[in-house]
């Protein structure tokens, strides 16, 4: 297969960024096709964490990677995690990294209305970063958006701020009773970032299509998780865009017959950052010790991951919605202690089992989930090089998963370096 897309299968979180970075070794071309600085991706290598937010994870293995028009991009942002990339050895050079011009920009005043609203909701808050990504994915549904293509015209660009922060600042000031800002000083700001941007700034959708005719093999790499997408996910404890694989399509330029193999990261339990019903959440010694054991704080955020058993609901509905042709089981490692596991094969909810994801957010909130137990292996497999050397029990508990989901695994994580991985099946 030449282009493969990766997508979360859970709520986010699940190992994206170390499969991205192992599968850019076979590829030409790393696409970052949704989302914002609110996702991050963590990548060990030589035993050093690099974490990116904005940036494709395929840079670190020297290739060339984009960011497509589906992502929301704070400038600011970009700039120093470029910058931190090139103090970690890293080539983020123009030559390297390209921004669509389709791509929508975050301004101030986002920020400033994603924190306001959350203040403002107190106890119901949905658990936004307060990035601005939100907001900025308003601004493009209603045809108010700023563009890369716009800062190529200096005029353009201030004359479009200043007409939308007009209402922005009348929404700031008369609705959530905070200070304005100044258009002045917003133009100004993005006006001295421009020359750093402007040679980052390409039709991505052009590259990427002829390279795709030249035979160049493109990954193209999600953000968050199936869950959060704003369409299928636990509305409205979702993100702002589509996480699912049909938007790789959409959030590059590219047709959806590119799209070769839909490879979906799933970890060996579940996790979730945030607000938002979560029904195979441990608040037992169990869930602490997988919490601890797992490290479970956000790449982005810090915040404290919350952590259940394998939901395989949410899996299948995942399997259903992306069309995965192959899962990878990241953490297995951190089960490796527990005397036995669950696995939720479906919700009981008002006396009836359910075996598909409720729509209803107050369903979700009421189901009780139907667990099967399976032993536990209470052996080390972080060592492990085949999938011969592991235990029974663990052998069992993935292929149950495969069983359950109908799909098959085609790479195993035992760890966060890219040495402790193991590849059931060639993608390339």
């Amino acid at each position: 297969m030449s282009n493969i897309v990766v997508v979360g299968t859970q709520w986010g979180d699940e190992g994206k960024g170390k499969i991205v970075d192992i599968l850019s070794g076979s590829s030409d071309y790393v696409v970052r096709f949704q989302g914002g600085n609110n996702a991050g991706h963590t990548m060990v290598v030589d035993g050093k964490e690099i974490i990116s937010h904005l940036v494709p994870s395929g840079i670190l293995q020297k290739k060339k990677c984009f960011i497509g028009n589906g992502v929301v991009v704070d400038p600011m942002v970009l700039l120093e995690e470029i910058d931190y990339l090139k103090d970690n050895q890293v080539d983020v050079s123009p030559d390297m990294l390209k921004i669509s011009n389709r791509a929508h920009m975050i301004m101030p005043y986002h920020r400033a209305i994603d924190n306001a609203r959350e203040i403002k909701k107190g106890a119901d808050k949905i658990g936004t970063t307060g990035r601005g990504i939100g907001p900025c994915y308003e601004d493009r549904a209603t045809r108010r958006g700023i563009r890369f293509a716009d800062l190529l015209d200096p005029d353009f660009f201030a004359d479009k701020v200043t007409t939308i922060m007009e209402e922005k600042n009348f929404y700031l000031e008369k609705f959530f009773d905070t200070e304005p800002l100044d258009p002045k000083e917003v133009i100004k700001e993005y006006m001295a970032l421009r020359d750093r941007l402007l040679p980052y700034i390409a039709d991505v959708s052009v590259i990427l299509n002829k390279g795709m005719d030249e035979g160049k093999k493109v990954l193209f790499e999600g953000a968050q998780g199936t869950h959060l997408d704003i369409e299928h996910g636990t509305y409205p404890f979702v993100t702002s865009s589509s996480t699912v694989s049909g938007n790789a399509a959409c959030g590059s330029g590219v047709g959806p017959c590119r799209l070769e193999e839909i490879i979906g990261i799933v970890k060996a339990y579940t996790t979730r950052v945030g607000a938002g019903p979560f029904p195979t959440e441990l608040f037992d010694d169990t869930g602490e010790a997988i919490q601890k054991k797992g490290a479970e704080f956000g790449a982005t955020t810090g915040r404290r991951r919350r952590c259940g058993w394998l939901d395989m609901v949410i899996l299948k509905n995942a399997a259903r919605l992306n069309s995965l042709t192959g899962l990878v089981i990241t953490k297995l490692d951190v089960l490796d202690e527990l005397k036995e596991l669950k696995i939720c094969t479906g919700y009981e909810y008002n006396g009836e089992i359910m075996e598909d994801f409720p729509a209803s957010i107050k369903a979700l909130e009421n189901c009780t989930p139907v667990y099967e137990t399976h032993p536990g292996w209470q052996s080390d497999t972080s060592k492990l090089k085949s999938l011969d050397q592991f235990p029974e029990n663990a052998k069992k508990y993935l292929a149950r998963i495969e069983e359950l989901s109908g799909v098959k695994i085609k790479i195993l994580s035992v760890g966060p370096g890219r040495e402790a991985t193991i590849i059931l099946d060639s993608f390339f």
